[in-house]
């Protein structure tokens, strides 16, 4: 008779996960142990680290990635990594040791009492099997779920007395045939749907699209760049976009629209029509009060999210597969007549201050030295307009930055989406109060060889919370400055090679030097000066 840790990794293997990201416990041992040569652990120093890698791994790989975290206090640490999943929609199987059940109704130490209570409601599902012999077949379901758009980590609370209690024949065969289930998504929309949106869209005086974080995630660019090529609408990026959607570098391409109600209102001025494609409508902060849509606008979303839909504050909603809507538009669209637009205009690269880059000048010179076929990983909050603006990404599947507004993501997810795709180079630009909410994933980088290339942004202060303060009128708030810290003696003593540039001549040629060589990770930590986006 087979035990359930042997369905357990057939179930696993069945659905293509072999990799394991964790950081083990007492309560995770019986189903590590005895662990098998087909499969992967990359060991994380913090739950939350943990959580981040492997956000970054299935962003990277498009693929479903396994979390292994401690009970209670192990799934405590991650939670707000888990919540930059959700809003990453993030394919995550979560799951957490338990205390044996035969000390369960007692509470001994390390039991979760509401196992499934923690986590929410950051998760699309938590669940704790009522028998041993339930294992198999909850991973198999949750598997499922996390695969089911929208996209999302799911969590699982397993009693660490499971895995060795034996199986039936009939058990077993029933859990190998829930893995190997096999779900389409690709809800088409009905062609009347289509047809009343197209004729929507020509019979408006001005109509834009807007694209969003789930263009590419669903793989629908090619379908959105052909839509706005066929039709030649102007084109603008979601506010706070995670992904990029649109190549940044199309003369149809206009910018990003703003995260607040009133300046985004402004922009869309001169719009009757606005076609949103897979984002929010939309994802607002901070609050500045005005009109969601000029006046006469109207609006139209194309999502996978019922959920999204339904809480959008204006506008009607088509729920359906994203290339599929998209395509099926094109075919009933005609073709734009003659004239391309003008060239997105090119900024002027400022010149460095009394010897310190600018932001700009700095993320010009890791533009310039990192080739062509990056995946870049941000998390410098604020300079993403200067990052946009230097480095122009053109292609899909090419920048990750997290959707849920918490730092702690980008060294992390930098570190997992190397080993999700590991023949592109991976660039992580970011700042330096960023790094040190997940600096432990340098010693990950660092023992398993991942050469991703960190560039540290130093001003030594958490720039993003000073324009915040500004227009809050916040101004004297403590602990919006960080002095102090040498990023580089951390990563040091962390086992990453380290350099601190100074010229954006020498910056580029440390980033094009990093990029190319797979002896591991290489840190560059960049003084800039402090520029305050605007609103």
């Amino acid at each position: 008779m087979r035990t359930v840790r042997e369905s357990v990794l057939d179930v696993l293997r069945a659905r293509g996960i072999t990799t394991v990201f964790g950081n083990p416990g007492s309560t995770e041992l019986p189903m590590l142990k005895r662990f098998p040569e087909d499969f992967r652990y990359v060991l994380g120093l913090q739950e939350a680290v943990v959580v981040g890698m492997a956000d970054g791994f299935a962003l990277a790989s498009r693929t479903t990635s396994l979390v292994n975290l401690h009970t209670g206090p192990g799934t405590g640490n991650a939670m707000g990594a888990i919540l930059n999943a959700r809003a990453n929609r993030t394919p995550m199987v979560v799951t957490a040791g338990q205390q044996v059940r035969a000390m369960l109704t007692m509470e001994a130490l390390l039991s979760n009492p509401q196992a499934t209570l923690l986590p929410q409601p950051a998760v699309k599902w938590a669940y704790e099997p009522p028998r041993p012999a339930d294992v198999p077949a909850a991973l198999a379901r949750a598997v499922q779920i996390a695969e089911t758009p929208p996209h999302g980590p799911v969590f699982l609370s397993l009693p660490m007395d499971d895995f060795d209690a034996e199986l039936t024949e009939a058990e077993d065969l029933a859990d190998q045939a829930a893995a190997a289930r096999r779900i389409t998504h690709a809800a088409a929309p009905d062609a009347a749907t289509v047809a009343a949106l197209a004729d929507r869209i020509s019979r408006a005086r001005s109509a834009v699209l807007v694209v969003g974080d789930d263009v590419d995630a669903s793989g629908a660019w090619d379908a959105v760049l052909a839509l706005a090529e066929r039709t030649g609408l102007p084109v603008w990026a979601a506010p706070v976009a995670a992904r990029v959607s649109f190549p940044r570098s199309h003369p149809q391409f206009r910018g990003d629209l703003a995260p607040a109600i009133g300046p985004l209102g402004r922009q869309l001025a001169g719009h009757d029509l606005v076609v949103v494609v897979g984002a929010p409508v939309f994802r607002y902060y901070p609050y500045v009060p005005g009109s969601h849509l000029p006046e006469g606008t109207e609006l139209v979303l194309l999502t996978r999210d019922a959920e999204e839909a339904a809480r959008a504050p204006v506008g009607d909603a088509v729920v359906a597969d994203l290339a599929l809507t998209v395509r099926a538009l094109a075919e009933r669209l005609p073709a734009a007549g003659a004239g391309a637009p003008a060239q997105h205009e090119q900024v002027r690269f400022p010149e460095s201050a009394d010897g310190v880059l600018t932001p700009l000048a700095a993320l010009t010179a890791i533009a310039q030295g990192a080739p062509e076929n990056t995946l870049w990983v941000n998390e410098s909050p604020s300079n993403v307009p200067q990052f946009h603006e230097a480095t122009r990404i053109a292609a899909p599947d090419s920048y990750l930055f997290s959707a849920g507004g918490g730092l702690g993501f980008g060294a992390a997810a930098a570190v997992g989406a190397q080993l999700g795709a590991p023949d592109r180079p991976v660039v992580c630009v970011i700042g330096d109060g960023s790094i040190h909410y997940a600096v432990q994933a340098l010693w990950t980088a660092a023992a398993y060889k991942v050469p991703v290339t960190f560039v540290v942004l130093s001003n030594a202060k958490y720039a993003i919370l000073h324009w915040f303060a500004q227009l809050e009128h916040a101004q004297g708030a403590p602990g919006l400055d960080i002095p102090g810290l040498d990023i580089t003696a951390v990563a040091d003593g962390y086992g990453v090679r380290t350099h601190r540039a100074q010229g954006a001549g020498e910056l580029t040629k440390l980033v094009r030097d990093a990029a190319a060589q797979q002896d591991g990770p290489v840190l560059i930590d960049v003084p800039v000066t402090t520029e305050l986006p605007s609103l």
